[in-house]
């Protein structure tokens, strides 16, 4: 492979040349899309993270199909729609989880050597998974103090901060001897807050930090005085959108009240320099072991996160850019010229069917995502010009309980349909309006168009019979 060029590799026959590509891919839960210095941010400290968008690909138009944190995940794994995947939620989907065809599993199939590490989160089974030789894992949510792994399925307890843990764990799977290619999966439990998580979804914050989210001891002060950057929706009462102006017993209006603290966002922002520092340590050990530049990199996010739009914080879910944007960045020079900037839509499905193509091996034909090779090689004329979000509800969050939903989302428009809220639907012209402030529902003409591209895509991907 080493003389391959960009353009044969792209059409890499299913018998792979003798040095098949490894692949590591580094997920964080909750991370934003904005939240990366090469994104734009004003002071976030992430150079190891904007070192990948320097040296290959950063996709300005990532998404999640589902802005939740179990089915995004199975998303990642198996290419497919939660309603195809059978993870819809976050309550127990243990049993299900452990019959998932993922990439990892086919690569590890078609002899690589795998590692799962950290944060499976489908369910609180914490076992390890067929397909991976190597599994660090904890139940649910984890601890972000001195956790508890499961270490090929023995019980350990450790010692530390489970951001740098994970990194180490990682470094020790990198730093083996080895004769095949491998597969390192890690998924970070930052950024998300320290919770116990129960079987029915149900969760407990810990206390100890504001929002729950706990950096490492080293970063407590980092950023401290500097206001982070809001969005002209911050703290906007949501009018126009009626779902979010139902009164529910117990909680206040949506509006300033119900924002995101600065100290929170600060304190998410520490916790992923704890990532991009562990980041840095997996890039050195590449360099180290001179498999770096034979190594596809992904760097991404499970789905965002609110920082106070339309007043909203923890609650996720929604079909709003806030949660359904995701970083995405690749490093694999052979294939990724430096500074590519790419805008067309990646979704979360089309993980699966990228590393299947780069690595060789023939996709399971009921895959829903693309493979992302070709759009290395230039602009293709047939990519998708609109993609499905669905959500299917849960019973976390009282404000947004009921509020499933189906939606599509195009370069101009996007139009959320409620399952259960009749009358309730939304309608926003992305171009006039990219804050989603306006609902345009009354647009009979545009709503009409909208109405019948979701039906085509809930077609097209079996959701709709």
């Amino acid at each position: 492979m080493p003389n391959l060029t960009r353009r044969s590799l792209l059409t890499l026959p299913l018998a792979a040349a003798t040095q098949r590509p490894n692949i590591i891919f580094v997920l964080v839960d909750d991370l934003r899309w904005d939240e990366l210095g090469c994104a734009g941010h004003p002071f976030a400290s992430t150079p190891h993270a904007d070192r990948l968008a320097r040296e290959g690909a950063l996709f300005t138009n990532a998404f999640a199909v589902a802005p939740l944190c179990s089915p995004s995940r199975a998303s990642f794994l198996t290419g497919l729609y939660p309603h195809s995947s059978g993870i819809t939620d976050n309550t127990g989907r243990a049993a299900r989880s452990h019959q998932l065809v993922t990439w990892p599993r086919l690569l590890h199939d078609s002899g690589y050597e795998s590692a799962f590490l950290g944060k499976w989160h489908m369910g609180n089974d914490d076992s390890p998974r067929p397909g991976f030789d190597h599994w660090v894992s904890f139940r649910g949510q984890g601890e972000c103090i001195d956790p508890d792994l499961n270490i090929n399925g023995k019980e350990v307890s450790s010692r530390g901060y489970i951001t740098d843990i994970l990194t180490g764990h990682a470094v020790n799977f990198l730093e083996r001897p080895r004769q095949k290619p491998f597969c390192l999966y890690l998924a970070h439990k930052a950024v998300h807050p320290n919770i116990t998580q129960r079987d029915d979804g149900s969760t407990t914050a810990s206390p100890s930090a504001v929002g729950g989210f706990i950096p490492a001891s080293r970063h407590r002060t980092l950023y401290a005085g500097l206001k982070p950057p809001r969005r002209p929706s911050f703290g906007k009462p949501p009018h126009g959108k009626p779902a979010l102006e139902r009164l529910i017993d117990g909680l206040p209006p949506l509006g300033p009240a119900t924002a995101t603290p600065d100290e929170a966002i600060r304190n998410r922002m520490r916790m992923m320099k704890a990532v991009d520092e562990g980041l840095g340590r997996i890039l050195q050990t590449l360099e180290k072991t001179t498999a770096l530049d034979n190594t596809l990199v992904v760097f991404t996010s499970d789905h965002g996160y609110f920082y106070g739009e339309h007043g909203l914080d923890a609650e996720r879910r929604l079909a709003y850019e806030e949660t359904i944007r995701i970083p995405l960045l690749m490093r694999y020079p052979r294939l990724i010229p430096p500074h590519t900037r790419i805008g067309r839509f990646a979704l979360t499905v089309d993980m699966a069917p990228t590393a299947l193509a780069l690595a060789g091996v023939s996709p399971p034909a009921n895959l829903q995502g693309r493979s992302l090779l070709p759009l290395f090689q230039g602009n293709p004329a047939d990519w998708r010009d609109a993609f499905l979000i669905e959500y299917f509800s849960d019973t976390v969050f009282p404000r947004i309980r009921g509020m499933g939903y189906k939606a599509v989302r195009t370069d101009r428009w996007k139009y959320i349909r409620y399952n259960e809220l009749k009358g309730m639907d939304e309608l926003y012209d992305l171009r006039s309006d990219p804050y989603e402030t306006v609902n345009r529902v009354a647009d009979s003409k545009a709503r009409a168009l909208l109405q019948d591209r979701l039906d085509q895509l809930l077609r097209e991907t079996g959701a709709q019979k």
